[in-house]
């Protein structure tokens, strides 16, 4: 799987935060259910990891990967821990070699037109476009799409059921991730057929 692969699997990237990896497993198989197969687990949390490897260990048809990868040892033990791909809010060189380093799929963050740049300058065309609201929104990523036409996107942060049609409508978005799809209450009370029904309606977005 290369990073661009990502995209064509479902227009909606579920960015979870995980407090118990006890509800890991259900919480992967309600958004797999709900069509969503692409999961993105933070490294925001002490459970982050033995989440990600539970998820990957039992329920087989999740794409699972590990987000807010921020120093190289992030990409590292995400990569031990059983992540299928890997996502970054911004990058660097080192952090980049790093990623390259595992051998996975990778979103790199990037916010600006030099930063596009040069992420292009290593061979990547698949990106996380973040802070996607803060930094500008459709109208910044219609912008870009002029000059750099051969890149596309996954846009994050502030992106919703209200807005994210808006984002998928455009030629250089791949898909989006949004956090709106495993609400803190649900998660934490095990509300799964209500976090199914979310990702149901995410996955007719496209």
């Amino acid at each position: 799987m290369i990073a661009e692969d990502l995209f064509d699997l479902a227009p909606v990237i579920p960015v979870v935060v995980l407090d118990d990896a006890e509800a890991a497993v259900p919480l992967a198989r309600a958004l797999v259910e709900g069509g969503l197969p692409v999961i993105e687990v933070t490294l925001r949390t002490p459970s982050a990891l033995e989440s990600i490897t539970r998820i990957a260990a039992e329920v087989p048809d999740a794409v699972i990967g590990a987000g807010t990868i921020v120093r190289p040892e992030d990409a590292e033990r995400s990569a031990a821990a059983g992540a299928r791909f890997l996502v970054s809010p911004g990058c660097t060189p080192r952090l980049q070699a790093a990623m390259v380093a595992t051998g996975l799929p990778f979103l790199p963050g990037a916010a600006t037109a030099s930063e596009v740049i040069a992420l292009l300058e290593g061979g990547l065309t698949a990106m996380k476009f973040f802070p996607a609201e803060a930094a500008g929104g459709t109208a910044y990523l219609k912008s870009l799409a002029g000059p750099l036409p051969q890149v596309r996107f996954c846009p994050t942060g502030g992106v919703g059921p209200g807005n994210a049609a808006d984002y998928l409508a455009l030629p250089n978005v791949g898909c989006v991730g949004g956090s709106w799809l495993t609400p803190a209450d649900a998660v934490r009370n095990g509300d799964w057929n209500h976090i199914r029904k979310l990702a149901a309606d995410a996955a007719t977005l496209r």
